[in-house]
């Protein structure tokens, strides 16, 4: 047989999907699943996008330019505006979902053996990403006892080397909720400037703030860092269009959006009805906003009060996204996950969890953490929570 390649092998493990196959055996035995593992939003996209698929008459589907339709990176830039962001359309690379932004992103500013400061935990798949192109990521481990915080600037420039090409950030973050601040934004955004190396911010998760005392701050803001910065985005949980596949890469360095265009014009185009809907969505009431990060918000509450109810469990309290890490009495928290899709139901029901290790690139570290979204209504977060419990008892005795 051929020998696959050693990157191929050696990809990690997607945490988010790696119990997958034991939900999917569980459900044939007519078990329900509830899925809080995967950032799936259960709420409506908007019905403008629904529609614009539905009832549109085109007779055939073209190739779309390679960055993306000029109207919808200008329907994009409006956006933009209304947050408080200038940015042209020219600046805007449109992607297949964020993963391709960072992917891009990722090939024009390092070559092989280079390296990556990211703050951990971090979403699972940047080590996918990194180890797809032959780049080295270089934790920093943020602590749940310090509600997952920046770690000192000092640590940060202490593991900066020759071979570092950029510090990548998830603001709000995937998967601890931790909103950076202004302040950590700049002085992340200096400390880039000192070494010069880009600063990353996937950004996907602006809208969703669980305070109207905190605020989202862009790296785009920061003006003084126009290049050295580059923002990743999407709509998927914005307009809960996951499966539109839509995101883009922004920054106002020429030279690197130049390079990625490149990259761009080897997949040809995104897709044409799918930027179609998400241009949809973009140019919709803005009040849809302001309803789903409302009903976030109270998702979090009741999932987070619910939790706080269950003996022996510690839980992250998350400004923004829609994700808590959760410190389970267990030693093995994958292996718990494991077991209650094999061999637990409550009333023939059983939750699926995203083991915290696999957001972890330190060797150790979350083994007794699990990711959890409330991504799920109100009702079904506090059966979720019961079970929970349940389960718990049931794998202590």
């Amino acid at each position: 047989m051929p020998i696959l390649s050693n990157k191929g092998r050696n990809l990690p493990e997607s945490p988010i999907r790696k119990l997958s196959a034991f939900a999917t055996k569980t459900k044939t035995k007519g078990v329900h699943v509830f899925h809080l593992n995967i950032g799936q939003p259960d709420i409506d996209s908007p019905q403008d996008s629904i529609d614009i698929v539905r009832n549109n008459n085109l007779k055939l589907l073209p190739y779309e330019s390679s960055e993306g339709s000029l109207s919808f990176r200008k329907s994009l830039c409006s956006y933009y505006k209304r947050n408080k962001i200038e940015v042209l359309p020219e600046d805007i690379i449109v992607t297949t979902g964020a993963s391709e932004a960072l992917a891009f992103t990722l090939n024009c500013i390092c070559d092989a053996g280079d390296e990556i400061i990211i703050p951990e935990p971090f979403y699972a798949n940047y080590n996918g990403f990194a180890a797809a192109s032959s780049v080295k990521v270089i934790p920093i481990v943020s602590l749940f006892d310090d509600q997952f915080c920046l770690p000192s600037i000092s640590t940060i420039e202490n593991k900066i080397t020759p071979r570092t090409k950029a510090i990548l950030i998830c603001n709000p973050s995937n998967p601890t909720g931790y909103l950076y601040s202004q302040e950590e934004i700049k002085l992340l955004g200096d400390l880039a400037l000192k070494h010069n190396v880009f600063l990353i911010v996937d950004e996907v998760y602006r809208e969703f703030i669980h305070s109207e005392v905190d605020k989202h701050f862009s790296v785009l803001q920061y003006e003084k860092l126009n290049d050295h910065a580059i923002m990743i985005d999407s709509v998927s949980k914005r307009y809960s269009l996951c499966g539109a596949r839509v995101g883009f890469m922004v920054s106002k360095n020429k030279n690197l959006i130049a390079t990625a265009l490149k990259f761009a014009h080897l997949r040809l185009s995104p897709a044409t009805l799918a930027l179609m809907a998400s241009e949809a969505a973009i140019n919709s009431d803005p009040e849809y906003l302001i309803q789903v990060k409302n009903e976030y918000s109270k998702r979090k509450k009741t999932l987070i009060e619910a939790l706080e109810k269950i003996d022996g469990i510690r839980v992250s309290n998350p400004k923004g996204a829609f994700y808590c890490i959760v410190e389970l009495p267990v030693e093995d928290a994958e292996e718990f996950s494991k077991w209650m899709l094999t061999d637990f139901t409550y009333q023939n029901e059983t939750v699926m969890f995203a083991p915290a290790a696999g957001f972890y690139s330190t060797p150790g570290y979350g083994k007794k953490q699990i990711r959890m979204g409330f991504v799920l209504k109100q009702k079904d977060l506090l059966r979720c929570a019961k079970i929970l419990e349940k389960a718990l008892k049931a794998y202590s005795n």
